[in-house]
């Protein structure tokens, strides 16, 4: 579900958010990372880098353009290992020696339940090399010279996705998980929807912050009401693929077609993805059963 919000930043020019915080737009520009990655940089002496991004010689630039005098990169935090998001931190890391600070590999955190879709390509694409030098734990806190983070274990979109609590600014880097533009995609088998609603609502019951800075587009300036709006839709989704299912049996494929009538045909695959998702979850609360095995291929029935 995409959502009209201007976004008229340039890539590569850093833009003032709030008192030591900076973000600078990487020139990755899609479907699917809307206007680009948004990299933060937070701290007005030891610079926490979040989210270097893609593989990009010009966002490196910038990057390290935007470093006053008296600056340096001492920190380098990743939310998670999509390709448009953690590639650029290890070349940061070689030419800062900062550390990079992440959940675990690309593989950490993935649910059990997945082992049954490692074939089914396709998705955001991954970083299969990624690996953090310093491995954060859900509630792990980290202090800069003028700053502090607090790891939040955020499954979902990804199994080794991190929000990031700023307390000095009252605010949460969301990465993936909770964006203004967009609803997160949620793509097997790296992307879990029952880790997706369980994150949101980790989220919802925590004390509320002014400001969401996300992975993508501009910052959401009203994050409990944007929480409430994911889960909502997200709840939706399943009730109509619930009741698509009681007119018979039916593939994932079939489902996306009769539910998503709205949308443009290039983005049909990665609807399917999502309807791929809400099938395990309902399967795992035994709610549809697959015709044979679980797969991205099956024809689903309810229960």
């Amino acid at each position: 579900m995409a959502r009209s919000e201007q976004d008229t930043r340039k890539a590569g020019q850093p833009v003032t958010l709030s008192a030591g915080l900076r973000c600078i737009l990487a020139p990755n520009a899609s479907p699917m990372t809307y206007t680009g990655t948004n990299t933060y940089l937070l701290g007005t002496r030891d610079i926490a880098v979040i989210d270097p991004g893609p593989p990009d010689e010009e966002h490196l630039a910038a990057i390290l353009s935007a470093l006053e005098a008296h600056q340096r990169i001492s920190h380098i935090f990743v939310t998670h290992s999509h390709i448009d998001h953690s590639p650029l931190a290890m070349v940061l890391a070689q030419i800062t020696g900062a550390k990079v600070y992440g959940f675990g590999s690309s593989a950490a955190g993935r649910a059990e339940v997945m082992a049954s879709f490692t074939d089914l390509g396709g998705g955001e694409g991954i970083d299969s090399t990624f690996l953090p030098d310093v491995t954060l734990a859900h509630d792990t806190r980290v202090d800069g010279s003028d700053w502090s983070l607090t790891a939040l274990h955020t499954p979902g979109h990804m199994g080794n996705h991190l929000c990031f609590h700023w307390h000095q600014g009252d605010a949460i880097f969301s990465g993936d998980l909770v964006m203004g533009w967009a609803t997160s995609m949620v793509s097997p088998p790296d992307g879990h929807l029952t880790d997706f609603m369980a994150s949101l609502e980790m989220l919802a019951k925590r004390d509320p912050v002014a400001t969401y800075f996300s992975g993508h587009g501009k910052p959401v300036d009203n994050p409990s009401a944007r929480l409430q709006e994911l889960l909502t839709h997200r709840r939706m989704r399943e009730s109509q693929i619930l009741a698509s299912l009681k007119s018979g049996l039916q593939t994932p494929k079939e489902l996306t077609a009769r539910i998503y009538t709205d949308v443009n045909p290039a983005l049909l695959p990665a609807a399917e993805r999502n309807v791929i998702a809400h099938l395990i979850d309902l399967s795992e609360r035994k709610l549809v059963k697959p015709e044979h095995k679980l797969s991205a291929t099956s024809r689903f029935s309810v229960i």
